[in-house]
């Protein structure tokens, strides 16, 4: 009883550090002073930590990856240019614009995951906004939410599946039957709520003198290279294949290539990854092991299996509401490992996995704290000097979030329901 209560206690108080961060300390920070914690009191045998960071090589190959395809793309303009293509085309009309840039961030996040939406699509739409004379608000919320609403569309289109799926991922025909439907819901949804939430703002003209920055030839390469990886990727579902080593192989070849086109060293890209994401994850696949052996995990287990056992359907449900809600408490990433565990565990069947995912992915966007995405999207403005409070945040995500997970969970009971 006294391991179960220690382990409990380090874990919340590093889940907890990891989504306030006091004393502004990153994120990183409070997962790796979490696994320590763990390991030197010997909750977590060092052996067993070892094993849990582990298994997750799949999942940091994969976002080292789509950072490193991110970067190039950023830094040869291929964002700044679709952003101001999106302006030229909206022809002065700010509703135009919006949706125009919430097709973008769809498109984005789905081949690129949802992190691309929130670091990199992000800064670019600001800097359009304010050329256009828009108010930038409508436009940033729609990069932030999109980048959750649309993540389930693919596996690869929000890290967070690989972490509750782990080593069973279904190929890529087999999440379209599960995961169409609910994702265009959610995605519709999510964009009539933002677009009748923002429509003061999105009623006026905005300027139509749009300048198109020329895309270089290394910008076409990287799009190429964007163009590449998604289809790599693609193929390696279909294929079940596991997706991290194809997604950093791609990435890689489509780097060098721009490196060896522009003549110069490709190592200062490196700088400009977030290399912090990679013991942060780590650090969480060992915290996860520590509740896991101090019986967390177990629990949860027979309590979804009791469940089903009681109502399949009710269950799902309940699930992906329970962890949608749990992901705002300690971010969707620690919460993808904890249900993706327990899912494992318990056995149960697709549609409370298919249920949790939903979860996962569309809860965060109830609150500034609930994925990793949003966290990085925040972070994101206020290097550009650019503020969104949480109350802000929330008052869209209250609305939004709720409506769009009813949504998509009907159309997961209506699957259900009608093939089984």
């Amino acid at each position: 009883m006294t391991v179960a209560v220690a382990t409990y206690a380090i874990a919340s108080a590093a889940l907890v550090g990891v989504v306030v961060r006091p004393w502004r300390l990153p994120e990183v920070t409070w997962a790796i002073l979490g696994a320590l914690g763990l390991v030197v009191f010997g909750l977590v045998p060092a052996r067993d930590a070892v094993s849990a960071m582990a298994k997750g090589i799949d999942v940091y190959l994969f976002l080292l990856g789509m950072m490193l395809l991110s970067t190039v793309a950023e830094r040869e303009g291929v964002f700044d240019y679709l952003a101001a293509v999106c302006v030229q085309r909206a022809r002065g009309t700010a509703s135009r614009l919006f949706a125009l840039v919430y097709g973008l961030g769809t498109l984005v996040t789905i081949f690129m995951s949802n992190d691309a939406t929130a670091v990199v699509l992000t800064p670019a739409v600001l800097a359009v906004s304010k050329k256009a004379e828009a108010k930038p608000l409508p436009y940033l919320l729609a990069c932030a939410l999109i980048a959750n609403a649309a993540s389930f569309v693919l596996p690869i289109s929000n890290p967070a599946n690989l972490v509750v799926f782990g080593d069973r991922m279904p190929p890529l025909l087999a999440w379209a039957g599960r995961f169409l439907l609910p994702s265009v819901l959610s995605i519709a949804v999510t964009y009539f709520v933002l677009r009748w939430l923002s429509r003061g703002d999105l009623a006026g003209r905005i300027s139509e003198h749009a300048t198109v920055p020329a895309l270089s030839a290394t910008g076409r390469l990287a799009a190429a290279g964007i163009a590449l990886v998604a289809l790599v990727l693609l193929v390696a579902s279909s294929l079940d294949v596991s997706l991290g080593l194809p997604t950093l192989l791609a990435a890689a070849a489509a780097w060098l290539a721009i490196a060896i086109r522009k003549r110069e060293a490709p190592w200062p890209v490196l700088g400009h990854l977030s290399w912090s994401i990679v013991p942060l994850v780590a650090g969480l696949f060992v915290i996860v092991q520590g509740l896991e052996q101090a019986g967390l995990l177990a629990w949860l287990s027979d309590s979804l299996r009791s469940a089903v056992s009681r109502s399949p359907t009710g269950a799902a449900l309940s699930a992906g509401a329970i962890v949608a809600l749990a992901c705002n408490l300690m971010n969707n990433l620690p919460a993808g490992l904890i249900a993706g565990s327990a899912i494992t565990a318990s056995h149960v069947g697709n549609v409370v996995q298919s249920a949790v995912t939903i979860g996962i992915d569309l809860g965060p966007n109830l609150s500034v704290t609930g994925s990793l995405a949003t966290i990085l999207w925040l972070l994101a403005l206020r290097k550009q000097g650019e503020h969104v409070s949480g109350w802000t945040f929330l008052k869209t995500g209250g609305l939004a979030m709720p409506l769009a997970l009813i949504a998509a969970f009907g159309a997961l009971w209506l699957q259900s329901a009608l093939f089984g």
